[in-house]
């Protein structure tokens, strides 16, 4: 039987108020899902900015050295939670389908089902992580006292990758059922014990001795571990008609097989991603560390606004998922839509202000007007605000299509771009000369870190035509799951 024989057959009466089906409009459910959903994705920026800040402010005896591991631990901290994109996605998408179906004892199998697979994920990349952390740094081109700075940072975060699991799996069950607030709930507790731990060991404010670097990454470490207790805890209570329990933790292959079939080409899609970002950054680390602390920096303000986008491919994920389980396509269609026009319009705005007040914010993290760095991050920023339209559509189409299951193609179109265009641009752009084995050294532009840049500009606009084809041609509304 598909079903556990333990599970009680009613529909919880919580349940109904997280389904959006019965909504009349797409706006509403719209609102409810993108809203939590951004203003968590804000406090997990915040988390970041508070860490960048405290690094450019407290350590500029250091140089570019603690921006540039700041640089690199960032896109960890990206990295870690994109591990589990694999049980997340697949996950969301199942949940969705089956409370919109109705069939919540599903859903909440499901949801057992995902924690298990995920706490196997979490025991596999802590021993990479703790094994080879030393090893990646170096791969990544860092140096000297980069690389030291970095390794700290990493060898006290490593220890909490179970807790970070337990938040991105839970969150992703709990999207899945309509709740987007319990995720934003944790990511406030990992805010405010961030923000206050972190602040205390760097400055020496409060009852703690300033212990410096290794301040950052302790509070990190403890904002993200109470963040993942909340998850846990919640789940453990029940919330949205999913609950844990013991009874429910024995594998049912057939939900993970299913979940599996949805995850592995959008967790493929994530690792390209992944994989092709990582490269990406290893060629600007070796350009110096004032590059790669550039770099890093303007991710994180370019991180205010694509944060629409993650906001709302979390809605148009859920209400993809949810109206094609209702057999309702067409309102599945017109809500994906909605989330594109109004997560990109808020994008097109923050672009401008990036495009305009760039560096002016850049010093706000580095303390220091008129640094080459600061000025190079306010170029960056201004190469970047022109692609805000296609990033847009990239991102938020993108989670219609795992909403509903089609994770295939997404993951064809972030292998092309990255391989074919974003990578090979990037390296013919950026640096001076590039050796290939095999081949004799081929001499290349040399633009530095902006070249890189004009190759990112170059995939994200190729890939959003091939998405918004994909998106219109609809295919990805008949997809079985």
């Amino acid at each position: 039987m598909l079903l556990s024989k333990s599970i009680a057959n009613t529909k919880p009466e919580s349940v109904k108020s997280y389904s959006i089906v019965d909504s009349p409009t797409n706006f509403r459910p719209m609102a409810r899902l993108a809203m939590p959903a951004l203003a968590e994705e804000m406090l997990v920026l915040l988390v970041t900015w508070t860490d960048w800040w405290l690094a450019g402010h407290f350590f500029q005896a250091d140089g570019d050295a603690t921006k540039a591991a700041m640089g690199l631990m960032a896109y960890v901290m990206w990295l870690i939670p994109s591990m589990f994109s694999v049980v997340a996605i697949g996950a969301t998408a199942l949940i969705a389908r089956w409370v919109g179906m109705g069939d919540v004892d599903r859903a909440r199998l499901g949801c057992n089902q995902a924690f298990l697979v995920g706490a196997l994920f979490a025991g596999i990349l802590t021993t990479l992580m703790a094994v080879f952390g030393d090893e990646f740094i170096h791969l990544m081109q860092l140096k000297g006292d980069a690389a030291d700075f970095a390794y700290q940072y990493l060898f006290i975060i490593t220890p909490l990758i179970p807790l970070v699991a337990i938040s991105q799996v839970g969150s992703a069950c709990l999207r899945g059922a309509g709740d987007t607030v319990t995720g934003f709930v944790a990511k406030l507790a990992v805010v405010i014990v961030n923000i206050i731990v972190s602040t205390m060991l760097v400055t020496g404010w409060g009852p703690f001795e300033a212990i410096g670097w290794q301040g950052i990454a302790i509070g990190t470490a403890t904002g993200y571990a109470v963040g993942g207790t909340i998850i846990l805890l919640t789940l453990i209570n029940g919330r949205a008609g999913l609950k844990l329990q013991w009874k429910w933790l024995k594998p049912n292959f057939e939900i993970i097989g299913k979940m599996f079939k949805i995850g592995l080409p959008a967790g493929f899609d994530v690792g390209t991603l992944l994989f092709c970002n990582l490269t990406f950054l290893a060629i600007i680390n070796s350009l110096g560390k004032a590059s790669a602390a550039a770099h890093g920096l303007t991710i994180q303000i370019e991180a205010c606004a694509f944060l629409p986008g993650a906001a709302f491919q979390v809605a148009a994920a859920t209400i993809a998922g949810q109206f094609l389980g209702a057999g309702m396509p067409d309102r599945s269609l017109r809500g994906a839509l909605l989330c594109l026009y109004t997560g990109m319009s808020i994008m097109v705005v923050s672009g401008v202000m990036l495009f305009f007040y760039g560096e002016n914010i850049a010093n706000f993290f580095t303390g220091q007007q008129g640094d080459p760095t600061t000025v190079l991050v306010g170029e960056l920023l201004k190469i970047v605000a022109f692609v805000m339209p296609s990033l847009a559509i990239v991102m938020i189409l993108s989670g219609a299509f795992r909403g509903a299951g089609d994770t295939v193609w997404p993951f064809a179109f972030t292998a092309f771009g990255f391989f074919l265009i974003r990578i090979p641009l990037a390296a013919y752009f950026a640096l001076d000369d590039l050796s290939l084995i095999g081949f004799e050294s081929v001499e290349c532009l040399g633009w530095g870190v902006k070249g890189a840049w004009y190759a990112m500009v170059a995939d994200l606009v190729i890939r959003s035509l091939m998405i918004g084809h994909r998106f219109f041609y609809g295919g990805w509304r008949n997809v079985k799951v």
